[in-house]
């Protein structure tokens, strides 16, 4: 796949198949996130590969949670809040597989870097025919020490990126985009 076609056609999928997603598979695309660039070429990131369904209904509890306890107003709160109290709503929309990429140590850059691996995985999932989500609502309660104990991470450990990958039931349609907000100098 061409890699302007990856870039204009990866969308966020957010309905999966039940169909799993291979060991191989899922090397392929760490492949690709580790060859990203990061600071001084630190590369910080780790990858925490959870396809346990009963681990994410866990932690798709105590995110939904968090977020309910810890929001604070903005326009688009009241929508949030309708979704994360319906006690049916995943945050993790049952996809077979999540990729959390984490950084390991401290640093200026760390989140900069794991967001660059986050689309180097994005972008090889989609051309290998996945979809993928990028899960916000998971992020801060996975800094907490409840999610951290939950997917058994280091105290150390920042998490950046929990990224959902499956099967697409179907392919999102395209979203329009704004043309970008250039200034010339």
């Amino acid at each position: 796949m061409d890699l302007n076609e990856a870039i204009s056609g990866r969308r966020s999928v957010r309905e999966y198949t039940a169909q799993t997603i291979d060991e191989p598979t899922i090397h392929r695309l760490l492949d690709a996130a580790v060859h990203a660039p990061s600071a001084v070429n630190q590369q910080p990131w780790a990858f925490t590969i959870v396809r346990d369904q009963d681990v994410l209904d866990r932690v798709s509890r105590g995110a939904k949670s968090h977020m309910l306890a810890t929001m604070t107003e903005s326009p688009h709160a009241d929508h949030f809040r309708a979704r994360l109290s319906d006690p049916n709503f995943q945050i993790f929309y049952h996809a077979p597989a999540l990729i959390l990429i984490s950084a390991t140590e401290q640093g200026a850059w760390i989140v900069e870097d794991c967001a660059l691996a986050a689309e180097n995985l994005m972008l090889a999932a989609y051309a290998a025919g996945f979809g993928t989500c990028w899960i916000g609502f998971a992020q801060n309660f996975l800094n907490t020490p409840d999610g951290k104990q939950l997917l058994d991470l280091p105290a150390a450990c920042v998490p950046v990126a929990p990224i959902i990958v499956g099967h697409a039931k179907a392919a999102p349609p395209p979203v329009p985009r704004n043309a970008p907000n250039v200034r010339w100098i």
